[in-house]
């Protein structure tokens, strides 16, 4: 197979990105449908699917890059870091308590990783690789002690990725939590293995096999990982914000299935016009996510008078256009679909004009 991107991995990126802004951007955080929301803790929900599927297409693209030298991947991966930095310090642009780690911190971080891996080893050993980041992150979070006397643990502040990123960033964490953080440098061991996954998957359309091989390896491979995880979650749980290794199986195992199935619908049978607008949000991914997420926090900027007080300009937005008329679970819904169609507006305005913002 050729470098020719394939209209599968874009549109599976671009549906996973269009549900990244619906996620992130309801009207009311207190009025929102179960499926939109994370797991508390252990478990899942739909949502908590959307963070790994995009890792393991970042891993997936990569068997298609033509990024060779380490120089040039690692100075993409400073980019997508920079701007996750930029987002975190806007708008308070307050040195001390800046969060570092954050979304595209770890994508940074499992990129580039994962480049050097597939830079300098074969697919096995990335596969033992990945092996080993599951297995290795499982042993020492359910054994090695936790220093300051407490045993090993899985709790939300008490773990041993807690301790490690409160020692290495100090108030530099998850500012809804400021002890601990979802997206912190321990539980990236097993995000690299979620990328790598990824990798093996998209390395299948490089290897000369038939479509309906191709299909065939990754439904297998996704049903024997989808089992392997729950299977593996009742002594280690499925938990997104410590990324557990059972949550990795799961979630690359879903990925496979769906990857196949997009690849099924879009490159093998043809019927790519209805995922067009897949692909125009999947072609510009990290632009239309940084983007989103600043415009949510200068909408939070401008102050507009409503009902004899000042709301910010997404209240104001909220409550005269959608939670006038619908219920609030459903108007709150309505601002999330708003966001997706007016983003998807914007991108799709800049692929008419053939403007694809890389990073």
């Amino acid at each position: 197979m050729n470098r020719e991107r394939l209209v599968s991995v874009d549109a599976f990126r671009g549906a996973t990105v269009a549900a990244m802004i619906l996620v992130n951007n309801p009207g009311d955080w207190g009025h929102i449908y179960w499926p939109l929301e994370h797991a508390k803790w252990n478990g899942w929900t739909p949502t908590d699917l959307i963070f790994p599927f995009f890792l393991f297409l970042v891993g997936a693209s990569l068997a298609f890059s033509s990024r060779g030298t380490t120089k040039a991947a690692a100075v993409r991966a400073l980019k997508i870091f920079g701007l996750g930095f930029f987002m975190a310090f806007y708008p308070r642009f307050n040195l001390l308590t800046v969060r570092i780690p954050g979304v595209l911190a770890r994508i940074a971080l499992c990129y580039f990783v994962a480049f050097l891996i597939k830079k300098h080893f074969g697919r096995k050993a990335a596969a033992a690789i990945a092996a080993a980041c599951c297995l290795g992150y499982w042993f020492l979070m359910t054994v090695v002690p936790v220093p300051g006397g407490l045993a090993p643990n899985l709790e939300p502040e008490t773990n041993l990725g807690a301790w490690l990123d409160r020692l290495i960033f100090g108030s530099h964490l998850w500012v809804s939590s400021k002890t601990w953080d979802p997206e912190g440098l321990l539980s990236s061991l097993p995000a690299v293995g979620t990328t790598l996954f990824g990798y093996l998957a998209g390395s299948l359309f490089r290897a000369g096999l038939s479509a309906a091989e191709i299909i065939r390896r990754l439904v297998i491979s996704g049903a024997v990982f989808t089992i392997s995880g729950l299977a593996w979650s009742t002594v280690f749980p499925i938990n997104k914000s410590l990324w557990t290794s059972s949550y990795v199986l799961f979630t690359a195992g879903l990925a496979s299935l769906l990857l196949a199935g997009f690849y099924w619908v879009a490159d093998v049978k043809g019927y790519k016009s209805g995922l067009k607008p897949f692909v125009i949000y999947g072609v510009n991914a990290i632009v239309v996510f940084v983007a989103s997420g600043l415009l949510a926090k200068t909408m939070g900027l401008i102050k507009l008078p409503l009902d004899g007080a000042s709301v910010s300009s997404q209240v104001f937005l909220y409550r005269t256009v959608f939670l006038s008329w619908l219920a609030p679970i459903n108007a709150s819904l309505g601002y999330a679909l708003a966001n997706v169609l007016g983003w998807y507006a914007a991108l799709w305005w800049l692929d008419k004009r053939g403007i694809y913002l890389t990073v």
